[in-house]
């Protein structure tokens, strides 16, 4: 590895030292800067770099200052925007909206760094210093999944597109590399920015007496109009809450872009907002493996920037480090997940070549301890296209792969990833090659034949865990799981012991720890008091248990403000939404052995009429302990 790669400048001296006077591109980020392919504004960055282009980073600047924001100038070109790798408001807030005192892509991991709505802080702070005659484009996460009006959590309210409320010119949603370089080549071409329209998976706006004009302009393409911003965020003047009518139409929008989340069809949607319109563009198509492969292996020095070694370092960087992505996208389609919405449902993998040179690199590091962390993306075991089909017409509209039933079409791409391991395996200095993306186990007992199944468990068991293997199961409960859009849980019993037995076949006492979410929209109180004596009947006492937080982006989101489940086919049927007081007694009921959520479990107990239940759950106290082998040796997960 080179070790005297440049960093991208962070300064105007750095820039100066380049031999340069000025940049093409700011790029401002809610992040610091650590030049590793998983953050944001080092990926894109080196990107640009290496399309020929000048950019400046302008990594985590004082909000109050406007030098900050000016310390490379104007760039000659346009102002990038991202909010960083995390939403700035789940940065900031807990799912019970309390102020978060860590962040870990802040030096030392000190809160308190980027603004709430940062991209919305930035874009005024950027406008002020560069004038009107800078283009700001927006993107990232935070702007990627509020494109268009979305339910707000923090204000409790439905905002209009983020493009309107930062007043940028355009909005890249999704991952982004190919619509920026179409946007940069088109910007050094002469174009103005007010006529780059076009570009899939971006977003603007513009005046509704202008819409005509655009329609004719481009009569090839579908237009739809979703209901506008005034019509889902309508309130109820007597009682100042959302009126049904405004969650209903809500659902619908929400419904019509699931519909639409393919970058095979070519639906362009319509949201007016006042006397503006705002126009989201196709999603972008999924990178190639060819394309995919050259963003990995660009030029990363693969640590934070020297000017942060004195403050803690990033801690953000220790998760990924030593890990590697190799496949992105996911066809699960969780409710509470954004990921379908940012990264699509079509996987993109990396050639085996690619992902054996990436490894070598980071052999090279000083501090590689011989372990390569994890090989996967959103969720490992999704290591190529879910079928045949979606390579020439996309995921379908009305159908998921998963959910209710893994579909018959699956194709089983665990044999890939075998291949991918072993190669990454046989790399000089590697010991172990470690799993720490999520399993989608439903995915692996439906996919395959038995023998191929078995192949994939015990490898896992015996080579790719160390004791632990987290799942997501999420609940037991089949109604919660139906809002959830996960499996029954007699798939992940089926695989805890599939996954014991290969593990006491190669004579290693490992366990499967749950993920579990509380007070999931579709969650009665009954149902999170069933899950708590699950637990009670299995002897396991869960780690960690998740709060649902209703984040832009997600259907989840979308049912906890409606009362409405908008995923097609649904009739936009009602559900039962927890809130309040409720949110906590069901994350209570899943720690109903820790002293100080007896009162909360004895509520939930006594309103349901299941007093029985209180020496139960309330009896003498439990065992912290992991649960222990009975005399079969079968783990009691």
């Amino acid at each position: 590895m080179n070790r005297n790669r440049p960093f991208l400048p962070l300064d105007r001296s750095e820039m100066e030292q380049r031999g340069w006077d000025t940049v093409d591109i700011v790029f401002i980020s809610g992040d610091a800067y650590v030049d590793h392919p998983s953050f944001g504004a080092a990926l894109l960055g080196r990107l640009i770099e290496a399309n020929g282009y000048r950019i400046g980073i302008v990594a985590q600047p004082d909000w109050e200052r406007i030098d900050d924001f000016l310390v490379f100038g104007k760039p000659r070109l346009c102002c990038m925007i991202s909010a960083g790798n995390i939403d700035s408001m789940v940065n900031r807030y807990t799912a019970n909206n309390k102020v978060r005192n860590d962040d870990p892509y802040t030096p030392g991991g000190k809160g308190g760094k980027r603004p709430d709505r940062a991209t919305i802080t930035y874009c005024t702070k950027a406008r002020q210093a560069f004038g009107r005659d800078i283009p700001i484009i927006i993107g990232g996460l935070e702007a990627s999944l509020r494109r268009l009006a979305h339910y707000d959590f923090w204000s409790d309210k439905v905002r209009r597109s983020m493009l309107l409320d930062a007043k940028a010119d355009l909005l890249v949603y999704g991952m982004g590399e190919l619509q920026t370089m179409e946007i940069l080549e088109r910007l050094q071409s002469g174009k103005k920015i007010s006529e780059i329209t076009d570009i899939p998976g971006t977003a603007f706006h513009l005046p509704i007496k202008a819409l005509e004009k655009l329609k004719q302009d481009r009569q090839e393409s579908p237009f739809l109009q979703l209901p506008s911003y005034e019509s889902v965020s309508e309130r109820d003047r007597q009682s100042n809450t959302p009126s049904e009518s405004a969650k209903l139409d809500y659902a619908k929008s929400v419904e019509s872009q699931l519909l639409h989340e393919n970058p095979f069809d070519p639906t362009v949607l319509l949201q007016n907002s006042g006397d503006r319109v705002v126009v989201v563009n196709p999603p972008m198509r999924p990178l190639t493996q060819t394309e995919f492969d050259r963003i990995q292996e660009l030029p990363y020095n693969r640590r934070w920037h020297p000017r942060y070694d004195n403050t803690g370092g990033i801690p953000a960087l220790d998760e990924v480090q030593f890990s590697i992505t190799s496949n992105r996208g996911c066809f699960g389609s969780c409710s509470f997940c954004a990921i379908t919405s940012h990264q699509g449902r079509i996987i993109t993998n990396r050639s085996i070549a690619s992902l054996v040179h990436e490894t070598e690199e980071i052999t090279q590091l000083t501090n590689f301890k011989g372990n390569i962390h994890d090989v996967g993306g959103p969720t490992a075991n999704f290591q190529d296209v879910a079928c045949d089909r979606q390579k020439t017409y996309g995921p379908c509209q009305r159908k998921l792969c998963l959910y209710p039933q893994p579909c018959v079409n699956l194709n089983d791409s665990h044999p890939a990833y075998i291949e991918r391991l072993e190669a990454i395996e046989k790399v000089p200095k590697v010991k172990r090659v470690f799993i720490r993306s999520g399993i989608r186990y439903d995915y692996l007992l439906a996919t395959g034949d038995k023998k191929s199944q078995n192949r994939f468990m015990e490898r896992l068991a015996s080579k790719h865990v160390s004791g632990q293997l987290r799942v997501a199961p999420e609940h037991m409960d089949p109604k919660a799981l139906d809002t959830m859009g996960k499996p029954s849980v007699g798939w992940y019993e089926q695989f805890v012991e599939e996954f014991t037995r290969a593990s006491n076949e190669c004579s290693k006492e490992q366990y499967c720890l749950p993920y579990l979410i509380a007070a999931h929209p579709g969650t009665t109180l009954d149902a999170a008091i069933d899950l708590a004596l699950y637990l009670h009947r299995t002897h396991f006492i869960p780690e960690q248990v998740q709060e649902f937080y209703p984040t832009p982006g997600t259907i989840a989101t979308c049912m906890y403000f409606t009362g409405l489940d908008p995923r097609p086919g649904k009739g936009f049927a009602k559900i039962h939404v927890p809130k309040g007081r409720e949110r906590h007694i069901q994350r209570a009921l899943l720690h109903y052995h820790k002293p100080e959520n007896r009162n909360l479990v004895r509520e939930a107990l006594e309103t349901t009429g299941r007093k029985d239940l209180i020496p139960i759950l309330l009896g003498p106290k439990r065992s912290t302990s992991l649960p222990q082998r009975n005399k079969r040796g079968k783990a009691r997960t």
